[in-house]
């Protein structure tokens, strides 16, 4: 039998589970369970369930895996299995490795579940080959994960990466900082991440802003998304198209100022928002290419995830 390894992908709404051929990067079979509860102790139990699932669809129920590697959309504190905050679970400083070891009876390794991505994409997907790359996803979030020398990048405390929580609105601009999930102001997650978004223009659509939103929508604002915004912005709408260039001026300068900064060989751009919107990722080009510095440009290709929805998972199984 192929060497093998199980990963965990674990959102805010389910988790998912994987057996993957560690040679191939090939997912041999996979499980995903929603989450009931999202307390620690009922999130531990929906993870195992997901666990047997995939083990058992992968005729593995019986072996016994050294350990297991969970990629969790929070802030994880290095290797410690400490989940710092991680806002679409509620959670504040959860231990969920040793959660998780105990019910599991396997070593678990915990990082976010971009650089879990990050390392997957590294592995078999758009950054293979590549030592010096960084993952930028914006979809119901907004992340990134850096693979630095050929290795994940975690940082001192397990923190590196959080693109989403740089802060792009001063707490002295002439209006109030947007508060982010995380707890804090001015985030650029905050500006924009596809429920970020959704929640600021129906807002703003209740207070009297003029737009043809609604009736793209037929009046049911509860099914408005970053997709709908892009195709009013298409039709020439003012209200879509001033707060694209909004969102792209603040993507695009963040995404430049990454590059700037660590210099890496390729970029690779993920998420609903980023991926489903083809206007915005028109603006957010133009916005990248107008502020990085241009002797960070040489030599960098931007490239759409490979490994779409199966980049975490692959990545958490393969964790070092």
């Amino acid at each position: 039998m192929a060497a093998r390894a199980l990963g965990v992908d674990l959102g805010g709404t389910n988790a998912r589970a994987a057996v993957v051929d560690r040679d191939s990067g090939e997912i041999v079979a996979s499980h995903k369970e929603p989450h009931r509860d999202r307390s620690p102790a009922a999130v531990v139990e929906t993870v195992a369930h997901a666990v047997a699932a995939a083990l058992e669809g992968a005729g593995d129920a019986a072996r016994t895996f050294g350990r297991v590697g969970v990629g969790v959309a929070g802030q994880c504190l290095g290797r410690t299995g400490v989940v710092l905050n991680a806002p679409n679970l509620g959670w504040r400083d959860v231990p969920l490795g040793e959660l998780l070891e105990e019910r599991l009876g396997a070593k678990v390794r915990i990082a976010n579940d971009l650089s879990a991505a990050a390392w997957g994409e590294r592995r078999f997907g758009a950054a293979r080959g590549v030592d010096d790359a960084v993952l930028v996803f914006v979809g119901s979030g907004v992340g990134s994960g850096l693979i630095l020398g050929g290795r994940l990048h975690d940082g001192h405390r397990g923190v590196a990466g959080e693109l989403g929580h740089v802060k792009v609105r001063p707490s002295r601009a002439s209006t109030a900082p947007r508060r982010c999930g995380c707890g804090e102001l001015g985030c650029l997650e905050a500006y924009t991440s596809g429920m970020n978004l959704a929640a600021r223009v129906r807002e703003e659509l209740a207070a009297g802003a003029s737009s043809r939103l609604g009736a793209l929508l037929q009046g049911d604002l509860s099914r408005l998304s970053a997709s709908v915004i892009d195709e009013a912005c298409v039709q020439g709408d003012p209200y879509a198209c001033a707060l694209w260039e909004e969102v792209a001026d603040l993507l695009g300068n963040a995404i430049a100022s990454v590059v700037t900064l660590l210099n890496p060989a390729r970029v690779i751009l993920g998420g609903g928002v980023l991926l489903g919107c083809p206007d915005l990722r028109r603006r957010v080009d133009e916005v990248f290419q107008a502020r990085v510095s241009r002797s960070a440009l040489v030599g960098l290709t931007l490239e759409r995830a490979f490994l779409g929805d199966d980049a975490g998972v692959i990545g958490a199984a393969l964790l070092e």
